[in-house]
């Protein structure tokens, strides 16, 4: 089964519902060593993902995902707007007209994201940021068979064991790096953040109905 408009909505949706469940939590772990503001933020970012999929009309999915990450990029907030536009945004390199996206040319999307990423940090793995997360999440990605559930089941899962092993882990980026070894034990928000949209991406495509909307051929 491949992507097309109407399920990629719904994907967004069921991201962006999660976002919006977890805010408070995001806002929480950031409290502990950042502004306490990343669950706001990100809460922004999903409203917006519910207002872009609501008005999606002719635009082809490139066009749609980099004008979806130009917004992003506006959003107000630290640095989760500029992060998430881009990680966004770059989802769209591999694409040209495509009215649906099979499961190979969603690694390929996946892979630029992650290259676009390396362009604006320097944060690797075990730096206790949201690449840890998206790092490995593109690796399983990569390694999965082509069905599309395969590589989004993949990505998710390997997002949330990243995200997960930031508790055990120092913060070597932003604000948080000061507090060094105490910064232990607690995860990193961009981290969990992250790994929340790719378990929505995931949960959008194999159980559409989570969000009341029945799929349809948009092709």
């Amino acid at each position: 089964m491949s992507i097309d408009k109407h399920r990629f909505k719904i994907m967004l949706r069921r991201a962006a519902d999660l976002w919006l469940e977890n805010s408070s939590v995001l806002c929480d772990i950031d409290s502990k060593f950042g502004d306490g503001d990343h669950g706001v933020t990100i809460g922004k970012i999903a409203k917006l993902f519910h207002l872009r999929a609501e008005a999606w009309g002719d635009e082809n999915f490139r066009d749609f995902i980099e004008a979806l990450g130009d917004g992003i990029m506006g959003i107000s907030g630290g640095s989760a707007g500029p992060l998430y536009g881009t990680l966004v945004g770059g989802l769209a390199g591999p694409l040209g007209g495509e009215a649906v996206i099979d499961g190979a040319i969603l690694k390929q999307m996946l892979t630029t994201s992650l290259a676009a990423m390396r362009e604006i940090t320097r944060a690797g793995p075990d730096d206790k940021t949201m690449m840890d997360a998206l790092i490995p999440a593109v690796e399983a990605a990569r390694t999965a068979n082509d069905d599309p559930a395969e590589v989004l089941k993949a990505a998710a899962l390997a997002a949330a064991a990243g995200a997960e092993s930031t508790k055990d882990k120092i913060s070597k980026f932003g604000r948080a790096r000061s507090y060094g070894d105490k910064t232990l034990g607690t995860p990193d928000a961009g981290a969990v953040s992250t790994a929340l949209f790719l378990r929505g991406l995931h949960e959008g495509f194999v159980r559409p109905q989570v969000n009341n909307i029945t799929p349809r051929d948009d092709s």
